[in-house]
């Protein structure tokens, strides 16, 4: 006996619906990469369609069936990245769901990072938080598909304010011992004064056309390397030490740490089109302070281009 299929009568409203559909989806994400250990994600998914006002409902089972049969081709290799599975998944529900012109994907992840101490090089893990999107709009030939892929981490700042104030106060008194200037120098140029820290939070996406590729694992090396000083989970005292003087001769207020991301995300990913849409965020979890710092950019990779140039024309000129 054939069921009757509610979800395709009409509603008493008609009136078309943006996004309907599953969120807080949970999966297991295992991509498989040449002669790397896979990469392993605990994942939430929101899976998206529209829906025309002739329709009461979506048939929402079919959200699930397109998930597991991607995620099954990222475990035999056929997928390279998250924001592929994400590409892949929002094309198949537009196959799957023929009334809809639209599809969205999106998926937050934790992925586990191993990392080594700069000095004792003991092995330790982090958590990285990856986002990954995917947009699939319907056309009279191929699906229009626009893609993104980020990264949230965190790592340590220096305050250079409070750095500029101890550095003059200490350079007084060593006047005032009788130490001459060149030796003043020579000492800060050594040992950089004592200042206020923060927990910095870095968050970088790059949105791309469906054909692009964007390594998530440079994303993650940008972000670090663009705050004061890399956090480790486990730190020896010989590790302890370079953390702290490595963030200390390089102060970075919560600006320059997002200018120092665009700076490299151009350097990196060149290649990229244009058109590439560059999401930049930081948050500083102030020591001394109650409240947080924060500074973001938005911009599309032409932008910042055009920019950079403008800025280096000026230091030549």
């Amino acid at each position: 006996m054939d069921l009757p299929d509610v979800q395709s009568t009409c509603p008493d409203v008609r009136i078309n619906l943006t996004r309907v559909g599953v969120k807080n989806v949970k999966k297991l994400v295992e991509v498989m990469r040449p002669n790397k250990r896979p990469m392993i994600f605990i994942s939430n998914f929101d899976v998206f369609v529209d829906l025309p006002g002739s329709l009461k409902g979506a048939n929402l089972s079919r959200n699930f069936e397109v998930i597991d049969e991607v995620l099954q081709q990222a475990i035999d290799g056929e997928v390279s990245g998250i924001e592929e599975l994400c590409s892949v998944v929002a094309r198949k529900l537009l196959d799957r769901h023929e009334y809809a012109d639209r599809t969205e994907v999106q998926m937050r992840s934790e992925f586990m990072v191993k990392r080594e101490t700069p000095v004792s090089k003991t092995s330790c893990h982090e958590v990285v938080k990856v986002h990954a999107r995917a947009i699939a709009q319907r056309t009279f030939h191929e699906p229009l598909i626009r893609k993104s892929i980020g990264a949230e981490v965190t790592g340590m700042t220096a305050c250079p304010c409070a750095q500029n104030i101890m550095q003059e106060h200490a350079a007084h008194v060593l006047t005032e011992l009788g130490v001459e200037n060149e030796k003043i120098e020579k000492f800060f140029a050594e040992v950089p004064m004592a200042t206020h820290n923060q927990r910095g939070r870095g968050f970088l996406c790059i949105e791309t056309d469906d054909e692009e590729h964007v390594d998530l694992e440079t994303i993650i090396t940008i972000l670090k390397d663009s705050m004061s000083a890399r956090t480790y989970e486990l730190l020896k005292r010989g590790d302890e030490s370079y953390v702290v003087m490595a963030a200390h001769k390089n102060a970075r207020f919560v600006e320059d740490c997002v200018r120092e991301m665009a700076k490299r995300v151009l350097a990196a990913f060149d290649y990229l089109p244009g058109d590439s849409r560059i999401t930049i965020k930081q948050t500083n979890e102030e020591s001394i302070h109650q409240h947080d710092a924060y500074a973001e950019r938005k911009a599309t990779l032409a932008e910042l281009v055009v920019e950079m140039d403008e800025e280096n024309n000026k230091k030549i000129h």
